[in-house]
């Protein structure tokens, strides 16, 4: 077994033009300051990295990460969440989604697409620059506006959508084994990869593709009603990255998984604070060092109730509460009596 490395903290949701959120020098600086070891980081943001630099010049990465342990933590992953929403989009989220990107591509959703693919492959590049070995993301989805299946779907329809999105993302993968990087998507409602079942069909059609992994995150799984527990087990050589988030789910007669189109605060299923919601992080963290996970808990705050700041600075305390230091010996070994394989024969009544 392994010990889980952390606390860490994705960046994305705090990332600002206001100090101290509006600098590499400034956010790694505050987020040590919190008690954080690691920091994941959203490559979008330019006013974090410049992700065309960390492709191109190793230099300039030895700069970024310097700085980041300088001030107290180590980069943990880079993140290409937005762009990778963007490698596939239906067109009924075309408007939705044109504010991820550039204003050169917006409104062009075939040169957007190709700008998309560009990033997460600069991305993987600069993640092998900087000595890292996975990259979040998401992948995107064709098939999303067809989840419930009425109207009937017609038949091949969701086999197309997702022949499609393995095609899209094959060549990335394939750069990212180049890389010697893990594509860990983060398993998400809204994507195509939603799942361990939609996971599975994506699997299938890249060949079980060495760098397609996952990226788990137990709060999406409590909001679908589904065994956050079992999927480790079931996805444990998979699983190479951890989101650490927390989440409520509480159905009411009026409203359920699907939460009515009420706002975050007021629907069944929320995200709230670590330690404000029902995910047993116990028994997770206890189920990712059993299977021998070995990377970051990395802290993503979001909470319709409390202050970010506050949600941090509790986070990095939770995740040092939960992380289990592995033993190096059984605790029985008291009890050993040491044998031999004689001893064992003679045990089993074999002579």
């Amino acid at each position: 077994m392994k010990t889980i490395k952390g606390p860490a903290l994705f960046l994305a949701q705090f990332a600002s033009d206001e100090a101290p959120f509006n600098s590499w020098d400034s956010i790694t600086k505050w987020a040590a300051d919190c008690g954080y070891k690691g920091v994941q980081v959203p490559s979008w943001d330019a006013r974090l990295i410049d992700l065309d630099k960390a492709a191109s010049s190793r230099d300039y990465c030895e700069e970024f990460a310097g700085k980041a342990s300088e001030n107290g933590v180590e980069v943990t992953e880079l993140s290409t969440h937005l762009q990778g929403q963007l490698v596939a989009t239906h067109p009924a989220y075309d408007e939705a989604y044109d504010g991820f990107t550039v204003p050169a591509m917006r409104g062009n959703p075939k040169a957007r697409q190709e700008w998309a693919v560009d990033q997460v492959k600069k991305a993987l590049t600069a993640s092998k620059n900087l000595g890292l070995t996975g990259l979040a993301s998401f992948s995107g989805a064709l098939a999303w506006p067809y989840l419930y299946p009425w109207p009937q779907r017609p038949a091949g329809l969701i086999e197309t959508a997702f022949d499609e999105l393995a095609r899209r993302w094959k060549p990335i993968l394939d750069h990212a084994d180049s890389c010697g990087v893990d594509v860990c998507y983060e398993i998400h409602p809204g994507e195509d990869l939603f799942d361990g079942a939609t996971f599975e069909m994506f699997l299938e059609r890249v060949g079980n593709h060495a760098r397609a992994n996952m990226l788990y995150d137990p709060s999406h799984y409590v909001l679908q009603c589904l065994d956050y527990l079992d999927n480790i087990d079931i996805y444990a050589e998979r699983i190479r990255m951890f989101h650490v988030k927390d989440a409520e789910f509480n159905p009411t007669g009026r409203q359920g998984v699907y939460s009515g189109y009420q706002p975050w605060v007021n629907r069944a299923g929320r995200f709230r604070s670590l330690g404000d919601g029902q995910v047993d992080f116990g028994a997770v963290f206890s189920k990712l060092t059993a299977n021998d996970f070995d990377g970051w808990a990395v802290v993503e705050w979001e909470c319709c109730l409390k202050h970010p700041e506050d949600g941090a600075r509790e986070g990095a305390e939770f995740v040092k509460s939960h992380i289990i230091r592995v033993t190096e010996k059984a605790f029985d070994d008291f009890a050993d009596g040491g044998t031999d394989e004689a001893a064992n024969r003679r045990m089993l009544g074999l002579g």
